[in-house]
């Protein structure tokens, strides 16, 4: 399958979905399965606290956004896949970040809440046929497609993935 043209969604979208190489999703989620384990598992443990500057996440608090964000994007999949019509919220990462107590959680547990988070995503998007694939919904007040957050949610790791690389680690 193609990438879908950066007309058709917002474009703070593009910057995810340009670091997706793979044309097919299928194959996007399954390279990504293997960073995801050997990059979460790779951080020191001394860094899991650290931000590299005032204000900003730590590793861990980083991490739980992610899970976060793979949820409710998740979420949006399977409704737009089945057909939801209604606008679903957006969200305030921000808040959800000081929301989660992510400091308090253990390292290790959350790389594998992460890990069987993405077994199951990517499952969920084996299991949706073209059509649903296409289908859009409206989140947040923009029009998106079940491929195009399929996109995002790869694009979202490897986004905040480069980001430790240059600013944490």
């Amino acid at each position: 399958m193609s990438k879908i043209a950066p007309v058709s969604y917002p474009g703070y979208f593009q910057k995810y979905i340009d670091l997706v190489p793979e044309k097919d999703i299928s194959a996007a989620f399954k390279n990504q399965q293997i960073v995801l384990e050997d990059f979460f598992n790779s951080i020191p443990a001394q860094k899991h606290q650290y931000a590299y500057a005032e204000g900003k996440w730590t590793i861990q608090e980083m991490l739980q956004h992610i899970i976060d964000t793979e949820r409710i994007l998740g979420y949006r999949a399977v409704c737009f896949a089945r057909g939801e019509q209604a606008n679903l919220p957006g969200f305030d990462e921000n808040e959800y970040a000081a929301q989660s107590d992510a400091h308090t959680r253990n390292w290790n547990d959350m790389v594998k809440e992460l890990l069987i988070l993405r077994q199951a995503t990517e499952m969920m998007f084996a299991g949706f046929t073209p059509q649903m694939l296409s289908q859009k919904g409206i989140a947040n007040n923009n029009s998106i497609s079940v491929m195009q957050l399929g996109q995002m949610i790869i694009g979202h790791v490897y986004h905040h993935k480069n980001m430790v690389v240059e600013r944490y680690l």
